[in-house]
């Protein structure tokens, strides 16, 4: 059995945490392709709140927060729509508010299953041997409710090269 695969299956469970750009790739899809099952959050002020452009919210508003329009804001992140998994370098995210980046939702109401989200996709992806590439064609989304893309989301499976393994 290989060292990859003890580390995943228990004997070597600290490996996970060594597996950084794995990290990175998964928020960076995340990201782009939110997983949460609704793709709006409501938020009550319970206190004025001044915007970077001057307008306030008043407090006791109801806010309705686009965690798409959230992980695709050009003010945020400088390419919104290109996959760069080093968005979340450590060195990239000083100084990003956390709140830019919610694929759980945040607060009180995150989703409590977000760090055994995490911690499986790592595991299912270390497993994998094989690199998985998006599909040539770029999907298209359909607006609704769920975000989903039209047709589904299509991988490109390529055999590693014999330096990579």
């Amino acid at each position: 059995m290989s060292k990859m695969t003890d580390s995943v299956s228990g004997k070597h469970q600290d490996d996970l945490a060594q597996l950084p750009f794995l990290t990175m790739c998964i928020k960076e899809s995340l990201r782009l392709h939110p997983p949460t099952p609704v793709t709006v959050i409501s938020h009550h002020c319970t206190q004025d709140v001044v915007l970077p452009d001057g307008q306030v919210i008043s407090e006791s508003v109801i806010c309705l927060i686009s965690i798409f329009g959230t992980h695709h804001n050009a003010s945020v992140w400088p390419d919104p729509v290109v996959y760069d998994p080093f968005c979340f370098d450590p060195e990239n995210i000083k100084g990003r508010s956390p709140l830019a980046f919610i694929p759980f939702s945040a607060g009180p109401r995150n989703h409590i299953g977000q760090t055994f989200a995490m911690t499986e996709m790592k595991v299912v992806l270390a497993l994998t041997l094989l690199p998985v590439l998006p599909d040539e064609e770029e999907p298209r989304k359909k607006p609704e409710l769920i975000l989903r893309t039209e047709g589904g989301l299509w991988l490109r499976v390529e055999p590693l090269s014999a330096g990579q393994q």
